[in-house]
């Protein structure tokens, strides 16, 4: 049996246990979810469009008992967390709003036939497996479409989000979505491999580590179960030109620790041309140094402790390996002395392909530049990693931008902004970020069944 544990990363203190789902528990799970789908895959429409508009209602309504938690669970700063909570809300609101007209019977030219059509229908229980970076967006974009669309949800949130799990479900269950159809579960990873075996579970998201994303994968390729995984990133910022260093610089900045720097698709490396390097660097590291690290319920803060201890250390760990192999270190990298997993944000530059740093990912406060000579240099440079889910190209020359950013091989290219999500557009990448797609349309259609209704002509 599983133990989620509430360790508030700002103290240091455990503040709360729970117990974990047993392993006798696992098919009462499974039939519940699959009774729940014989029900709601039957509800119509409007009716599961209702539920989740008063989902984002309840989201605003309790935003800040909602915020607190995540900040106590894992260190995110108050405003930051309000402002997850919020997108939260838009996503389940926009499939309320936008969703049933992607769920529409589409006519086909009948090819022969009196008629040939398809229809969008569900395919049944679903496991999603969820990471404590964004406790609730994460959530939200997956279970958005997906309950809309008349599937069910088995929810395995990371074990230090038990408390805002359990939150989520609350808001899902009072907006009149049944207890069977979204179903909470302090699951391990062992009894997740359980979920996906049984017979009654169809399929799996999963948005975390490589190691679990593959894990996961092999697990649900065993038993003919569909997958979308969102992996790690190691995304590029190209900076071609800027007509205003110090605003780019402070762009770069707050992208980069914003989450205390533990986002899949925050920009990573900075790769900038020659004439722009020096002032780049001395940009970003000013900015760094000026930024506030402390209490995340404080309003002045503005990178709290990251999620542990633990992972505070390997990242400060990850830094420390690369000055031993020969990068420098402009600022920061240290941890802070005191309770709780504080650290100091990291400017480093000089890596070389043969350093750990260059191919691996920093899930911290820790920006890395480079320096190339063209446009070409950068691109080749952006794409020689194993990751592939953003990046962005920044340029006064937006064409010359586009060319670059067309040659990213990556799932979500952005010019002149980083990492902006919203809950119409595509979430996902491409090589070991994952595969699949979250949001909007593309979201809507990864676990459901696109049925052909032909009818012959007599």
């Amino acid at each position: 049996m599983s133990a989620y544990v509430t360790t508030n990363p700002t103290t240091g203190r455990t503040e709360h246990e729970y117990p974990g789902l047993r392993d006798d528990q696992i098919d009462d799970i499974a039939e519940r979810s699959a009774n729940g789908y014989e029900t709601w895959r039957y509800a119509s429409v409007a009716e599961r469009a209702e539920a989740l508009a008063a989902t984002a209602d309840l989201y605003e309504k309790r935003s800040t008992e909602l915020a607190q938690a995540i900040t106590t669970e894992m260190g995110k700063p108050t405003k930051q967390a309000a402002g997850e909570v919020q997108l939260a809300a838009d996503i389940y609101r926009w499939y309320a709003e936008h969703g049933p007209e992607l769920l529409v019977t589409e006519t086909l030219d009948p090819q022969g036939a009196a008629e040939s059509l398809v229809q969008t229908l569900p395919i049944g229980p679903l496991v999603g497996v969820m990471p404590w970076n964004y406790p609730y967006y994460q959530v939200a974009r997956f279970v958005a479409p997906n309950l809309l669309v008349g599937n069910t949800i088995i929810l395995k949130h990371a074990s230090i989000c038990a408390a805002s799990s359990a939150l989520m479900a609350d808001a899902l269950h009072d907006a009149s979505v049944p207890e069977d159809v979204y179903i909470n579960a302090y699951a391990s990873a062992g009894q997740v491999a359980e979920l996906l075996r049984h017979p009654a579970v169809r399929g799996v998201s999963l948005t975390g580590s490589e190691a679990a994303g593959a894990a996961v994968a092999e697990e649900a390729a065993k038993n003919l179960k569909k997958s979308v995984l969102e992996l790690g990133g190691s995304d590029p910022f190209v900076l071609l030109d800027t007509d205003d260093m110090a605003r780019t610089a402070r762009i770069a900045a707050r992208a980069r620790i914003s989450n205390a720097g533990q986002a899949c698709n925050s920009p990573k490396r900075f790769i900038v041309v020659d004439d722009l390097f020096d002032d780049f660097v001395e940009g970003l590291v000013g900015e760094f140094d000026r930024a506030v690290v402390g209490d995340p319920t404080d309003p002045d803060t503005d990178v709290g402790p990251l999620s542990s201890v633990s992972a505070r250390d390997t990242v400060v760990e990850q830094v420390a390996t690369a000055v031993n192999q020969g990068a420098t270190l402009h600022t920061g990298g240290a941890p802070v002395d005191g309770d709780g997993a504080f650290m100091r944000p990291a400017v480093l530059t000089g890596i070389t392909p043969d350093m750990d740093a260059y191919a691996e990912e920093i899930f911290g406060p820790v920006a890395m530049v480079y320096r190339v000579q063209s446009a070409d240099d950068a691109v080749a440079l952006a794409n020689d990693v194993a990751f592939g889910l953003s990046g962005s190209v920044w340029s006064t020359d937006i064409a010359r931008a586009a060319e670059v950013a067309d040659r990213l091989d990556v799932g979500m290219a952005y010019i002149n902004e980083h990492g902006t999500t919203l809950p119409g557009l595509p979430f996902g990448g491409v090589k070991r970020s994952g595969y699949g797609r979250e949001l909007g349309r593309w979201g809507m259609g990864e676990f459901v069944n696109t049925k052909l209704r032909r009818t012959a002509t007599r």
